[in-house]
């Protein structure tokens, strides 16, 4: 086919009206934990600092760049007269070597099947490529920008994860032998699930499966209306323990597993039919979720106020030091400990802090959990 260019020249490249400029990027929580620092990004100076921050967070490729290709992306571009220095530490730093990464690729893959009429039309692609996806005209999925490239720019390889792909010479399905030589760029996936625990297609081959598509940054979506829901008769002659106790196996994993390996975490749907014997409690899973979360935030409060409360009794104790954890003795911690067991702190971890305390354990604290966030 043929590209035409609409908005750059062979003279100009896709970079010749950008100003390039470098910046740090730095991601908090709300109470102002750092947890994410990058001294060097280079990006489009009318980039907005949060789009430099999602690109420094999330789509440099954080290691394996080596150092004798992480520039390549020069070779593809008139010289622009401005010249960083950034960290050799195999790492990417410059948007344009992202851009150079995604844009190649696309490339080279249409010139092997045929696509472009001739090199120049295939160049154009890639100038206009780079243009659009500098100006944020246009921009792929999460996976393409962890994944494309960085075998056919930067030769990072790795042992095969289970993926499939179609051959076109032979006209067939093949086992990958690498996992990024032919990569998984695709957004999401539906899966399907049977009602069998551990075969193929069944309910722990699913988790598997999620997790080779969660690992290279795709999500998934499934129905689960084939699984049998609680107290259904089993073929052993057990009851089933119900859709919900297998829904939140596949929860935990995909709260477990960083989506493309160092980014955000996984995005998983699940989908159920209205007349499935589970649905009313899959619709309050959410909420009760929610409840329990609530209870804690509620509950931790609760339970750092009392601990302060008694740590205080003990501090401000007068008397003998081996007094000090009598209650017979210590008046002010026997109230301490009847106002905790009052609002209902269980007992026994009211004697754990106090005997952690008694111990000499300096650190005694409990965490505040929190809704805000």
């Amino acid at each position: 086919m043929k590209i035409e260019r609409l908005f750059t020249t062979v003279a100009e490249g896709p970079y010749g009206d950008i100003t390039w400029e470098k910046r740090k990027s730095e991601i908090r929580n709300p109470d102002g934990k750092l947890i994410f620092s990058e001294e060097t990004v280079i990006v489009p100076s009318f980039w907005s600092q949060i789009a430099t921050d999602i690109m420094a967070q999330k789509y440099f490729r954080k290691a394996g760049v080596p150092t004798h290709r992480a520039l390549d992306w020069k070779k593809w571009v008139p010289a622009t007269g401005q010249v960083f220095t950034v960290p050799q530490d195999g790492g990417e730093h410059d948007a344009r070597q992202v851009f150079h990464r995604l844009a190649y690729t696309w490339m080279d893959w249409g010139k092997k099947n045929d696509y472009f009429d001739t090199d120049g039309d295939a160049k154009a692609f890639y100038d206009e490529t780079c243009y659009m996806l500098a100006h944020q005209i246009a921009a792929p999925n999460s996976p393409q920008w962890f994944n494309t490239g960085l075998y056919s720019v930067y030769g990072i390889d790795g042992p095969a994860q289970g993926h499939y792909y179609w051959d076109p010479k032979e006209g067939k399905l093949k086992k990958s032998d690498s996992a990024y030589k032919r990569p998984q760029p695709h957004a999401c996936f539906i899966l399907s699930v049977e009602d069998d625990l551990v075969n193929e297609g069944g309910i722990m081959d699913l988790v598997t499966r999620e997790a080779r598509l969660f690992k290279y940054g795709s999500g998934t979506g499934s129905n689960f209306s084939k699984i049998r829901g609680i107290n259904e008769r089993l073929s052993g002659g057990g009851v089933s323990s119900g859709l919900l106790s297998f829904l939140k196996i596949g929860d935990r994993s995909a709260s477990a597993i960083k989506s493309g390996g160092t980014t955000r975490r996984a995005a998983k749907m699940v989908t159920l039919d209205a007349d499935h014997p589970d649905v009313e409690k899959y619709i309050d899973w959410k909420a009760e979720e929610e409840h329990k979360v609530a209870s804690m935030a509620t509950g931790s409060s609760i339970v750092k106020k009392h601990l302060d409360t008694i740590k205080r009794a003990l501090s401000s104790f007068r008397g003998p030091d081996e007094d000090r954890f009598n209650v017979n003795r210590n008046h002010e911690l026997a109230s301490a400990l009847r106002g905790a067991l009052r609002d209902q702190i269980p007992a026994s971890y009211v004697y754990q802090l106090l005997r952690r305390l008694e111990q000499g354990d300096t650190q005694v604290d409990t965490s505040v959990f929190t809704t805000a966030w």
